[in-house]
């Protein structure tokens, strides 16, 4: 493969900077090829709204906003993004003709900007060195990125050091002005300041919480039952919270998951691992209307066939619907154990194996390399020699996770 610098528009200087050569050097020995590199969309859009809201760094957009976007408006010919510790952009603002130019190298919210997937860029690198960088025209290794410069600097949480993420300005030759960097690091300072302040002023107020008698949650709109990670469910509905009995707990997951009814027979052998007689179903069925009536729940409980006619939301499906959406992270972070893992009816042990199996191929197929890693972490996952395998080929050649992997495999295999 060329290198870079060999065919460099006009504007880029000679001679790279070492800091510019090294991160070449490092994308060359990660094999890209900076005649077809394109940042990838890794945060799905319905995925991008949740991340963004749980990320560190959204509670402090107002300061970043205050001393940077303020100026970025539509006649500025600036961007201004913050992305997260991975490299992926979360927030683009700033000039909004810029933008649209900047979506034709996929400079946009839910992109990945890290240097082992685009080369050198300033988001990206300042993440690989973890300190502030400038990179100018010429310098980035993706041609698509030449007409561009840039200024980026990390965000460390204020008292780990832990990376939390990027601040970036991106646009013409402005973009690395001599004022721009000590101004991005400046606004860097100002964002761990005040997560600091944040911090404080939450441990401040839950001392205050404690001493106050607490205010009532407000309960959902419709039943929800929880049955993820659990034995026994638990029933929330606007009349409260309940927790219910193991058998229960079965047959009103049974009823929320076949929505169309089952008949006496169906539902006794989803229930029952032996042959137990509808006769003894009948009679958990008067058992379970006595405890919702206890409960002050009205789930619309029929019989012939037996569903339920009002809605009860399972927890179950809500991952399943989320992995429909393509909102994978969310729904590893809702999947919190296995369906009643201590029941032994057949059909719950449907629904547990079904649950399992469409996390785990959404994750092998369509997730990114985080998410892979994040449930490779899982119990259901740690001992899965394919998952292990898929994060190995996933992962950048000089990422420091391989080792532990490549040991762990090895590990499975022995």
């Amino acid at each position: 493969m060329t290198s870079p610098w060999l065919a460099q528009p006009q504007a880029a200087p000679a001679a790279p900077r070492p800091l510019v050569r090294a991160s070449w050097n490092r994308a060359l020995e990660r094999h890209l090829d900076p005649e077809l590199l394109l940042a990838a969309l890794e945060v799905a859009e319905d995925e991008l709204v949740d991340y963004r809201l749980a990320h560190p760094l959204a509670s402090v957009l107002p300061v970043i906003r205050r001393l940077l976007v303020r100026d970025a408006d539509d006649d500025s010919g600036m961007l201004v993004a913050v992305g997260d510790a991975m490299g992926r952009l979360l927030w683009v603002d700033g000039d909004r003709a810029l933008r649209r130019r900047a979506e034709g190298m996929l400079f946009v919210e839910g992109a990945g900007w890290a240097e082992s997937r685009v080369g050198t860029s300033a988001p990206g690198t300042a993440l690989e060195l973890d300190h502030a960088v400038q990179i100018s025209g010429g310098e980035h290794f993706n041609r698509l990125a030449h007409e561009w410069s840039c200024t980026a600097v990390p965000v460390h949480d204020p008292e780990t050091r832990r990376i939390l993420g990027v601040i970036d300005i991106t646009g013409g030759r402005q973009a690395v002005d001599p004022h721009t960097l000590p101004l991005m690091e400046a606004t860097a300072a100002a964002v761990e300041s005040e997560l600091m302040v944040q911090r404080l002023r939450a441990q401040h107020d839950r001392i205050g919480v404690r001493r106050r008698p607490p205010r009532p949650v407000a309960p959902p709109a419709r039943p929800l039952l929880r049955v993820l990670g659990r034995d026994t469910g638990e029933l929330t509905s606007p009349a409260g919270r309940v927790e219910l009995s193991a058998r229960h707990t079965e047959l009103l997951a049974l009823l929320a998951w076949h929505r169309q009814g089952l008949s006496a027979e169906q539902l006794a052998s989803l229930l029952y691992n032996e042959g137990e007689s509808p006769v003894t179903l009948r009679a958990e069925m008067v058992r379970l209307r006595k405890a919702l009536e206890r409960a002050h729940v009205d789930l619309g409980l029929e019989s012939r066939p037996y569903r339920l006619t009002n809605p009860l939301e399972l927890d179950a499906q809500h991952v399943l619907a989320l992995l429909d959406r393509g909102a994978h992270r969310v729904a590893l972070a809702t999947a919190t154990g296995a369906v009643l893992p201590g029941s032994s009816a057949p059909g719950i042990e449907h629904i547990r194996a079904e649950v399992r199996a469409r996390l785990r191929e959404a994750v092998l197929t369509d997730a990114s390399v985080d998410v892979l890693l994040e449930y490779a972490q899982t119990a259901d996952a740690v001992d899965d020699g394919e998952v292990w395998s898929a994060l190995l080929r996933l992962l950048p050649p000089r990422s420091p996770r391989r080792a532990g992997i490549v040991a762990h495999l090895e590990s499975l295999e022995a």
